[in-house]
């Protein structure tokens, strides 16, 4: 009998590389899902932000262009009455300026937009009492008592004579009242302006560049008035910068006060007891870290209802 040959071993080295590249392609697989998944999310994330900054850059343009609607009426309407638009016009400039800039939702600052329109709403404000005043100039209030003398012309004579009798000695009252008001008001005689750095060094002569600004120091001197009561009064302070917008911000203690009937926006307000000694009043404001803006500022200084003194001041 001839030996038995030895049966061959069965070759696995082949299905081994295979199984090892399927286990390969398969981890790649779980790989290139994962990263399509994460990707997927950082697109939703970024689609979020961009539709939510997107819905402010709406809501801030709806504003500007209902203050561009407004401000176009003002204008019409002050250049009727025969009023001055130039200041208007240059805010007018501004607003398209502010409407085109939010065409790049990147760069779009929803909190400086915010104070833009503050601004802008502050202006129309202003401008109604502007617009009111020069009403009463043009005879609109002249027109409606002729029309209250036309309906009295009507009575009695006997009448008529006790109502101008009554009315006579009204009007004198009146105009004694608003005289011995007005004697009673307080005056500066001078409001100057001066810079202060951020180390508090201050600088004079009315001019200041805007780097080198961190506040400003305004001083005041007021006239002796023996009629005034000596007592604690507020004093409003209103800085109106080159656009013509009242300086303000709440963090910093602005607020509204009523001027003539109408409420106004101050910059800020501080508290003193007068006491008829022709004293010095100081105050000192800055921005908040925020610079002033190039140009001529405008101070104006009211109390008790009377605006009591301006100055200025110029940023370069």
């Amino acid at each position: 009998m001839t030996p038995m040959e030895p049966r061959p071993q069965p070759r696995n080295n082949s299905r081994s590389y295979l199984l090892a590249a399927l286990l390969i392609l398969a981890a790649l697989n779980v790989l290139l899902l994962y990263f399509y998944y994460q990707e997927r999310q950082d697109n939703k994330t970024k689609d979020a932000t961009i539709a939510a900054k997107t819905e402010e850059v709406l809501i801030a343009k709806t504003k500007l262009d209902s203050i561009s609607t407004q401000l176009d009426e003002k204008i019409a309407e002050i250049r009727q009455l025969g009023g001055s638009v130039d200041s208007l016009m240059k805010i007018k400039a501004q607003l398209e300026v502010d409407k085109r800039e939010l065409k790049n939702v990147g760069s779009f600052d929803s909190k400086k937009y915010d104070q833009k329109i503050r601004n802008y709403q502050s202006l129309l404000a202003q401008k109604d009492q502007e617009i009111a005043r020069l009403k009463e100039e043009n005879g609109v209030l002249s027109q409606q008592n002729q029309t209250l003398a036309q309906e009295n012309s009507g009575l009695k004579s006997e009448k008529q004579s006790l109502s101008d009798s009554v009315v006579s000695v009204t009007i004198k009252n009146q105009e004694l009242a608003e005289k011995v008001t007005i004697a009673a008001a307080l005056r500066a005689e001078t409001v100057t302006v001066t810079g202060v750095n951020a180390k508090g060094k201050e600088t004079d002569g009315g001019e200041y560049k805007a780097k080198r600004t961190d506040k400003v120091h305004i001083s005041m001197q007021l006239s002796p008035n023996g009629l005034a009561k000596k007592d604690e009064k507020l004093l409003y302070i209103r800085i109106i910068d080159p656009n013509g917008a009242v300086v303000s911000d709440l963090a910093t203690g602005s607020g509204e006060f009523m001027y003539n009937n109408q409420g106004m926006i101050y910059t800020a307000m501080q508290k003193f007891t007068f006491d008829n000694t022709r004293q010095r009043l100081d105050f000192y404001y800055g921005r908040g870290g925020q610079r002033f803006i190039e140009g001529k500022h405008t101070v104006e200084v009211y109390c008790e209802g009377f605006r009591i003194g301006d100055g200025e001041f110029t940023i370069k």
